[in-house]
């Protein structure tokens, strides 16, 4: 199974890309996770849709080759960030790569919440006409004090987020099959 990954922040060293790229390490036997980049995507227009930069188009290409999409998102503003909302108005657009592709959506935080808002206006927009994505419920991931949870090196080390998320991605791969 091959998962495509959106991470709602392009920091270097954000707590959200390195929440995805635990995901990627340790579920690498269950399925194969691209992280994609968001930091390319122009500016949404509709000007352009029609004959969007390469950048759009290889970015579409690889969300509609996949079988699903992990959205890792932390909270800006009590909401999704802008990089995010600008990923995701591409993918509603033209050929709607997006529609009936299952999502799971992830998300951290320095605070206690752990992205809550953001994640709930994540869920409501992939009920979007323009995406229509079935969302994995009940399995909500919010990392609240992430700053706490990861090594220096990147890793996350706190057992009890690593048993939960391990529950989580077992619901995900056994929701998987009637897609795949």
């Amino acid at each position: 199974m091959k998962v495509i990954a959106i991470v709602g922040s392009i920091r270097k060293n954000s707590y959200n890309l390195q929440l995805a790229k635990h995901v990627q390490k340790r579920y690498a036997e269950q399925f194969e996770v691209e992280i994609l980049d968001l930091a390319p995507l122009p500016m949404y227009n509709q000007d352009i849709e029609l004959d969007a930069p390469q950048e759009v188009l290889d970015f579409k290409a690889k969300v509609k080759e996949a079988d699903a999409v992990l959205w890792i998102t932390p909270e800006y503003n009590s909401s999704i960030p802008g990089v995010l909302g600008n990923a995701i108005d591409w993918l509603s657009r033209v050929d709607r790569v997006m529609n009936g592709k299952p999502s799971i959506i992830m998300g951290s935080s320095m605070g206690i919440l752990g992205s809550v808002k953001a994640q709930m206006h994540l869920r409501d927009i992939l009920f979007a006409v323009g995406l229509n994505s079935p969302v994995l419920g009940g399995n909500e991931v919010y990392v609240g004090a992430v700053h706490e949870k990861f090594d220096a090196e990147g890793n996350l080390t706190d057992e009890k987020t690593i048993d939960f998320l391990d529950g989580v991605i077992e619901n995900f791969q056994d929701s998987m099959k009637r897609y795949v």
